[in-house]
């Protein structure tokens, strides 16, 4: 009777420690399976346009493995599952990696074209890059915030500022603009280009490099033959000398904001 009572003692404690499992969490793949879309960098759409799919003395198709620390040789091949010729056993079928109107569609089956492509060719950011639908609406809404900064400020921005920063894509050109002239011209650049718009808006010495401009053409000061020295215009008297290899006009620029540049830089603004 007391060895039976045991023995059931036992059972209950053998039943009392079981743990009901729980479900594993699932783990999310290092690739995702999808179809993929590849296009030229540059906007260029050629008819055809075929990267490098093996590697050649001429172009190098490796890829540094940093856990392994070495170089490890790519190459596609249409009957294999991995883009590493080591890990290629076999005879290959090697394939042509060629765009059709600057894009290359390859479908999910095709997973070493596209790990190849997608994380270990050198030519990736370079030539081309993967198409990611919500990358290019970010980017796109970026490019949009920055043509909205730019127009805002180019309709409210002071007309000497204005002539200073179309001057530097237009040259000379600027002196013979109208006022609306150059007004449109200003707006179409911070449309086209809006960050370097908004670059030469900020850039101070763009202004100061146009007054500069202007105080030679109105014969207030002038530039030596050889570029190497300004000097009044009046008495020939020298105000200073430009540094070897660099534009007179930059350099001018920079002078004015010196204690001497700025009292000439008041003198020659009365005069103007």
């Amino acid at each position: 009777m007391a060895k039976k009572q045991k023995q059931e003692e036992v059972e209950e404690v053998a039943i009392a420690a079981v743990k009901p499992t729980k479900n594993p969490k699932p783990v999310k793949p290092d690739w995702e399976v999808k179809d993929r879309t590849y296009i030229l960098t540059g906007n260029k759409e050629p008819l055809t346009f075929t990267i490098p799919g093996k590697h050649t003395r001429k172009h190098a198709l490796l890829w540094y493995d940093s856990l392994k620390g070495e170089q490890r040789e790519l190459r596609y091949a249409t009957n294999m599952s991995s883009p590493f010729v080591d890990e290629q056993k076999g005879e290959v079928t090697l394939g042509h990696i060629t765009f059709r109107d600057g894009t290359l569609h390859v479908p999910k089956e095709r997973v070493a074209l596209q790990k190849l492509l997608s994380l270990y060719h050198p030519m990736k950011k370079l030539r081309y890059k993967e198409l990611i639908p919500q990358q290019i609406a970010d980017d796109e809404i970026d490019a949009i915030e920055w043509e909205i900064e730019a127009l805002n400020a180019a309709r409210n921005m002071d007309i000497d500022i204005a002539e200073a920063i179309v001057r530097v894509e237009y040259g000379s050109k600027v002196n013979k603009m109208s006022s609306k002239e150059l007004k449109r011209d200003l707006l179409l650049l911070a449309k086209q280009n809006p960050k370097l718009f908004l670059s030469l808006a900020a850039d101070e010495n763009v202004q100061l490099r146009n007054f500069a401009i202007n105080a030679v053409e109105a014969n207030i000061i002038r530039i030596s033959p050889d570029q190497r020295s300004v000097h009044w215009t009046s008495n020939d008297r020298k105000l200073m000398n430009v540094p070897f290899e660099e534009n007179p006009y930059s350099a001018i620029a920079s002078w004015f904001k010196t204690d001497e540049g700025i009292e000439v830089f008041k003198s020659i603004e009365k005069r103007l």
